[in-house]
């Protein structure tokens, strides 16, 4: 082949393969991207299983507002079991919200969660009480590595590992959940 045209050829496939990118890459439901302030994510949302939503904010920490997000809701012993158990994405959610009604100590694990996890505890008035970044469990592992928290907690947030940060959690952050279901997704911002 002539040397020219196969210049011209790789030439094309990298403008096609970096259009493919911005279309389809920075928006991608593995990898959300959003600021602290932008609100709900603005990708379609997919509900699994039998998980509600429920929005959430997040006050204080690097938080630059108290923008709403949006998580699907483990509230039965059922739910919290199955967690993002199997899951690739988070399916357009900001994460995960798991709310206990008593003071909880138990540790989360990683078992059949392909999807490496940030998590972050909160105690009953909402305040923040510790994180920790959760990596996949093996197959074929009988045993789990636990991640427990710091100190009791009533509710967690799993996210995207990596992503606590977006979302404002820090050291003096405060959870505060709202409404059993989200706000419609503003399908000019999808």
């Amino acid at each position: 082949m002539n040397v020219r045209i196969l210049r011209w050829v790789i030439i094309g496939l990298l403008l096609v393969g970096g259009v493919a990118f911005l279309a389809v890459g920075a928006n991608s439901p593995a990898d959300p991207t959003f600021k602290a302030g932008d609100g709900p994510v603005s990708l379609p949302r997919t509900p699994f299983g039998d998980f509600k939503e429920i929005g959430f904010r997040i006050e204080g920490g690097t938080a630059q507002a108290t923008a709403a997000r949006c998580a699907l809701l483990a509230e039965t012993a059922a739910q919290q079991a199955r967690g993002l158990m199997e899951r690739q994405d988070l399916a357009g959610y900001d994460g995960m919200l798991f709310k206990f009604s008593s003071d909880y100590t138990g540790a989360f694990y990683m078992k059949d969660t392909p999807l490496p996890l940030s998590i972050a505890f909160f105690d009953a008035s909402g305040q923040f009480v510790s994180t920790a970044d959760m990596a996949p469990c093996p197959d074929g592992t009988e045993r789990c590595p636990g991640y427990p928290p710091s100190g009791p907690y009533r509710a967690t947030v799993e996210v995207v590992q990596g992503r606590l940060d977006d979302l404002g959690i820090t050291g003096d952050a405060r959870l505060t959940t709202g409404a059993t279901s989200c706000a419609p997704v503003d399908a000019a911002a999808a």
